[in-house]
């Protein structure tokens, strides 16, 4: 990725050495690929939204100026970003898996009281780690089986760091504390999560859709599964001592 490659035209993906020479402060001029002569990476001088919306677009360009481009830095920031990162994926997820379950808690009936609250939300996040650590090991042994990808530890560190900045999407799950929207919405931010990483993990890797499709869908799936495997049990369990 971007701390072993260096950087790349987000056009056609050709590794160059520099995006601009800069004559003055606010003066640059932006470079041109030598495989594909069109500019490096004209993202540079565009403002953020115009990124995040051709990020949602999922164009690849867009992709490789955030990988590549962007975070082409220092290890010493890939690191601070990597554990950041994990915190606010680990954090979001398990906002996601509170709503389905408090969902779950309301359908059935089940008990409000703090002590039944803390013990459900307790077991959320405790099956929602467990979730993403399943996602983590099929994520990366469905790599090296259907990408034929080396895992050394730093390629291990970029990997990782794709997934986690792909999934962008599930920051649209905070909208949810201010506003109500119908659950289904989880369902699209899940779908729009896969395609993100799908791309993301092209881009990196390039490699074919079809098959970082099916390492992204198959992760995502052990981790729905056993999520909710560790949860329903506990719903259940705690409805019939409840009652």
């Amino acid at each position: 990725m971007a701390a072993a490659m260096g950087y790349q035209c987000v056009e056609c993906g050709f590794a160059i050495r520099t995006l601009y020479v800069q004559y003055s402060p606010g003066n640059i001029r932006l470079m041109k690929c030598e495989n594909c002569k069109s500019v490096a990476d004209e993202y540079i001088e565009c403002e953020f939204m115009i990124i995040l919306i051709d990020l949602i677009l999922h164009k690849p360009k867009a992709y490789r100026h955030l990988l590549f481009n962007v975070l082409n830095q220092k290890s010493a920031v890939i690191e601070g970003l990597l554990r950041n990162a994990i915190f606010g994926f680990i954090l979001l997820d398990g906002y996601r898996c509170m709503l389905l379950n408090w969902q779950e808690g309301e359908r059935r009936g089940s008990s409000s009281s703090i002590i039944s609250l803390f013990w459900r939300y307790r077991k959320v996040f405790m099956a929602c780690l467990v979730g993403n650590s399943l996602f983590l090991c099929v994520f990366l042994l469905a790599t090296r089986i259907l990408l034929n990808s080396s895992l050394t530890f730093s390629r291990f560190r970029d990997l990782l760091l794709v997934i986690l900045v792909s999934s962008y999407f599930k920051i649209f799950l905070i909208a949810m504390m201010v506003w109500e929207f119908p659950l289904s919405v989880i369902l699209i931010i899940d779908l729009f999560v896969v395609s993100s990483n799908t791309v993301a993990l092209k881009v990196t890797t390039g490699s074919s859709t079809a098959r970082c499709l099916g390492v992204c869908f198959s992760a995502h799936c052990v981790k729905l599964i056993a999520t909710h495997a560790l949860e329903l049990p506990q719903i259940m369990w705690k409805n019939n001592f409840s009652g």
